[in-house]
């Protein structure tokens, strides 16, 4: 679990990031779970936009897709969402986060 302060420091490294990953018509498939676990495992920090096509909300989607990953969910605004989990190789992990 990370802190408020934490949090707001991921949203401030999130903020110029562009979205990676999109969720089309199909919404959550194993596919995309499996693109997420990698490259939340090389980057740490991702942005995903959710098309008008998958008729899903955000915050519920960014919630369901955090707890099927077991990462942290940063930000949900618009159509966009952010995640965050710290790289499981050591060599991956380019965040250091504020203490708590």
């Amino acid at each position: 679990m990370i802190t408020s302060k934490q949090r707001a420091f991921l949203r401030k490294e999130a903020h110029g990031i562009q979205p990676i990953f999109q969720i089309g018509k199909d919404g959550i498939t194993d596919e995309l779970l499996t693109g997420l676990a990698q490259a939340l495992e090389a980057r740490e920090l991702i942005k995903v936009h959710i098309l008008e096509t998958a008729l899903l909300d955000t915050k519920p989607t960014c919630n369901e897709v955090a707890e099927m990953l077991k990462a942290e969910p940063v930000q949900a605004i618009g159509s966009k969402f952010v995640l965050y989990k710290q790289a499981k190789n050591i060599k991956n992990r380019k965040i250091e986060l504020p203490k708590k």
